[in-house]
C-alpha cells in the first residue's frame, strides 16, 4: 500500500481555523484516507506551532491517532548525518531539518506523494536518484 507523507503546514492549517490556508487544506483533503506517514520532527514542529491554540497539542495528537498516522523516528545518528547533508545541499532553497526528514522518509519508502504547503521547497527537493515529489494538495 502506497503512503502519503505529511508535512507540518497542512497539519497546522487543518487544526487552526485562523490559518490562512485552513479552508484550502480542508477542501483539498476532504476525508483523508490511506496510509499517512510523517516524522517525529514534523510532529515536534507542529506541536510548537499549535501550542498557543486552545487545546492545540491535544487536538494534534487526536488527529494523528484518528488518522492512524505512522511516525518515523529520525533522531538516530545516521538520520541526523543524512539530514545535515541534505540541509547543506539545499541551503539556498532553504531546507530545514523537518523538510530533510521528509526527504529521507520519501527515499526509505520510495514515496513521491506529499501533503505540504511548501511548494517552493518540495518542487525543488529530490529524493532517491533525482526523483520529484508529487504535491497532493496542488497537483
Amino acid at each position: 500500500m502506497s503512503a502519503i507523507l505529511l508535512d507540518t503546514g497542512p497539519l497546522v492549517a487543518l487544526l487552526d481555523a485562523s490559518d490562512s490556508s485552513h479552508a484550502f487544506v480542508q477542501k483539498q483533503l476532504g476525508d483523508l484516507k490511506g496510509r499517512v506517514v510523517t516524522t517525529a520532527a514534523i510532529v515536534t514542529e507542529a506541536m510548537f506551532l499549535l501550542h498557543d491554540l486552545r487545546s492545540g497539542p491535544d487536538r494534534l495528537v487526536r488527529f494523528l491517532e484518528d488518522l492512524q498516522t505512522e511516525i518515523a523516528e529520525v533522531f538516530d545518528s545516521r538520520s541526523l548525518q543524512v539530514a545535515a547533508s541534505l540541509m547543506e545541499r539545499y541551503r539556498d532553497t532553504p531546507m530545514d531539518f523537518a523538510d530533510a526528514t521528509l526527504v529521507m522518509l520519501a527515499e526509505r519508502l520510495n514515496c513521491p506523494d506529499i501533503l505540504t504547503l511548501d511548494e517552493r521547497g518540495f518542487r525543488t527537493f529530490r529524493y532517491g536518484r533525482n526523483r520529484r515529489f508529487r504535491l497532493v494538495l496542488q497537483d
